[in-house]
């Protein structure tokens, strides 16, 4: 469904990633492990578009979509769930919500059908739709992150750190709704620092340093090496 074929990004003279090769297969959770300026989140701005390839290739369904506008890229399907959440903090969450589905303008009853199922996936969100979303907590805001990405109707969703300053019960919670969420037909690439949770959902994942892909494999290979457990596990 995605791949990244010797994807090299620079900011000036200093590269962020260098020459990485990244496949995602459609129905698959992948994980990108690594620590801060790993290169994961450049990674994921080449492919939403925000940032121009020095060179490679990123092929989505076949088709290359390097050059192509952020907005086209959210239209083709992948939509990017930001670190940080991004969120709007003075409107609504129902109005963050249906600003999520702004591809879909047209679309009233597709909105509606998307906003019911956000809803479904979070019952809190549904509590709290009329309050703004920077009342909510940060657990909450995640979900409606997440919700608000949803509402793009993915074929494949950019979750970019998802557990990040969330406590242990709520990023088990999230996980088991990313996991239900790719059950449901959307393709997951998942950058992560908290590696045993999300390669507990994911079928394979690539480990970053210093912008390049050092270690690779399966969910189980990467559990089983103790270089990625001492450094991204603890163990």
């Amino acid at each position: 469904m995605l791949e990244l074929k010797g994807l090299s990004v620079a900011y000036g003279s200093f590269t962020a990633i260098e020459s990485i090769d990244v496949l995602v297969q459609k129905g698959e959770i992948v994980v990108l492990l690594g620590s801060n300026g790993a290169g994961k989140s450049t990674t994921f701005k080449a492919i939403s578009g925000l940032e121009k390839p020095r060179q490679g290739e990123i092929l989505f369904e076949g088709k290359s979509i390097g050059g192509r506008s952020p907005g086209r890229i959210v239209e083709s399907g992948i939509v990017q769930c930001a670190e940080g959440r991004k969120l709007f903090p003075k409107m609504s969450v129902s109005e963050n919500l249906i600003m999520g589905a702004y591809v879909h303008r047209k679309n009233k009853k597709a909105i509606k059908h998307s906003i019911k199922h956000v809803y479904e996936l979070f019952p809190i969100l549904y509590e709290k739709k009329e309050n703004a979303a920077g009342s909510l907590s940060g657990g909450q805001q995640q979900m409606l992150a997440i919700g608000r990405a949803l509402m793009a109707k993915p074929k494949l969703m950019l979750l970019d750190e998802p557990s990040i300053g969330l406590a242990p019960l709520i990023v088990e919670q999230m996980f088991e709704v990313i996991q239900q969420i790719n059950e449901e037909g959307t393709t997951i690439l998942l950058a992560e620092q908290n590696a045993n949770a999300a390669l507990g959902i994911a079928s394979k994942g690539y480990v970053f340093e210093s912008g390049s892909i050092v270690v690779q494999g399966t969910s189980e290979e990467l559990l089983s090496d103790d270089s990625v457990r001492k450094a991204y596990i603890g163990a």
